[in-house]
């Protein structure tokens, strides 16, 4: 296939194989290597874990940003657009950018195929035009999410990162990274590289230790963080908490999300920026500046006065989800809209729900394209869960407009269930805009 212009890149993209046998780091490194090595421009914080890496990335990069630093920031999935997953300076590359440097991996995928060697995965493809579009830009600093698990991930690839951050671990991706939270957070050890600082999630017992273990293998020095006498004040506007800092003691921060589990994402990312004081200086105002200000997309985000969209997808996520929607059914009547794929355990997520939170009414719609699940038959889920007041719409636009009819004046309204759902809304509500 001939490329010439964005569409065309995207398309070619989409068709590549996502979960296929994953070439190994070797390979990457060779990639790497063709490419005249890019990586080697800036300096890398890394971030692994199940849940809540994305915002750990973000509330990172904004700091960065605050403190005057270049940054660029690579993350997965998309909502919307696949540009969304290179940021600059908290910005998403325009579509020129992005063909530039998908012409030149491009045109190494071609070479390597010709030579008999293997074309590189779909996340391969954009990991490696993500290191193009950062070096080539004059980053200083690149903040790293992995694809999927850590190990064998083509974004551990990079040698010497700053740092490496592991947020909390549960059992998601089982048919990739094992059955277990141990072998899970196995997986995810792979990205600590010896005597390089690690912070970590400790709440998960079973994967502190796991991570503790490697880490002492690795002489690597170790900073855990669990959530015993964390204090925080959550209202509609955002979460003020404490915490001690090494560098400037105890400290009030404030973030602009509602989730508490964004306390413990906020501190991880605090934790590795004071870990990294002497090499990466920030004064107090900046990191406190960066964390206020941080946005990310589809995580227990405000989108209207009173509309949240999260993106919860597994059983932790659910969890937290629930968390959260409960503590504000103590004062707001509750509406949900919700969608699921097939390959999802939707069934439990919707059962979990139901016993945590009395809803006012919950819209049911469709998302996923072959992994769709029919809207009537999530509707049906939810009236077996003791909902009496459950609607469903195959249309998303359909669906969101009766769900914000169904929140009312004194209500809020929260869309989950799919990452998939949060795009959907974000591109009909940026339609409607136009």
């Amino acid at each position: 296939m001939i490329v010439l212009n964005y569409k065309e890149a995207v398309d070619y993209i989409e068709e590549t194989p996502k979960f296929t046998t994953k070439n190994s780091l070797d390979h990457t490194k060779e990639c790497l290597r063709r490419l005249g090595n890019p990586q080697e421009k800036f300096r890398v914080i890394h971030v692994a874990g199940t849940n809540g890496k994305g915002s750990v990335c973000a509330f990172l990069a904004s700091m960065l940003r605050e403190g005057g630093y270049r940054c660029g920031l690579f993350t997965s999935p998309h909502l919307v657009k696949i540009n969304e997953r290179f940021q600059m300076d908290e910005i998403m590359v325009d579509d020129e950018t992005f063909l530039n440097a998908f012409l030149k991996v491009k045109k190494l995928a071609d070479d390597l195929v010709a030579e008999g060697s293997y074309h590189p995965t779909y996340f391969e493809m954009l990991f490696l035009m993500g290191m193009v579009i950062f070096a080539d830009a004059g980053m200083e600093y690149v903040v790293l999410e992995t694809g999927l698990g850590g190990r064998l991930d083509a974004t551990n690839s990079i040698e010497d990162p700053l740092a490496c951050v592991i947020t909390s671990i549960s059992l998601d991706h089982m048919q990739y990274l094992g059955n277990t939270v141990r072998e899970i957070a196995g997986e995810k050890a792979g990205i600590i590289q010896p005597g390089i600082p690690v912070v970590y999630d400790a709440n998960a017992l079973d994967a502190a230790e796991v991570l503790a273990k490697k880490a002492k293998e690795l002489k690597s020095p170790a900073w855990s963080l669990t959530e015993n006498g964390q204090e925080f004040e959550v209202t509609r506007q955002g979460i003020t908490f404490e915490m001690e800092l090494k560098h400037f003691g105890k400290q009030q921060f404030q973030i602009p999300f509602i989730a508490k589990y964004q306390v413990m994402n906020a501190r991880l990312a605090l934790t590795c920026m004071d870990v990294l004081a002497e090499q990466l200086p920030l004064s107090l105002e900046q990191m406190k500046a960066g964390i206020a200000n941080t946005r990310w997309q589809g995580r227990m985000e405000t989108i209207a006065p009173g509309i949240i969209v999260d993106g919860a997808h597994n059983e932790d996520g659910v969890r937290r989800f629930v968390e959260t929607a409960a503590h504000f059914q103590k004062q707001y009547p509750i509406t949900l809209l919700f969608s699921a794929v097939s390959d999802k355990d939707y069934q439990d997520m919707i059962r979990e729900m139901c016993e945590a939170i009395s809803f006012r009414h919950v819209v049911t719609t469709e998302v996923g394209g072959y992994r769709e699940v029919p809207a009537e038959e999530l509707a049906e889920i939810f009236r077996q869960n003791g909902c009496t007041s459950v609607s469903a719409f195959s249309q998303i636009p359909k669906a969101y407009e009766e769900a914000v009819k169904e929140k009312g004046e004194d209500g809020m309204l929260f869309c989950a269930g799919s990452l998939y759902l949060v795009g959907e809304i974000k591109t009909y509500l940026q339609s409607q805009k136009q």
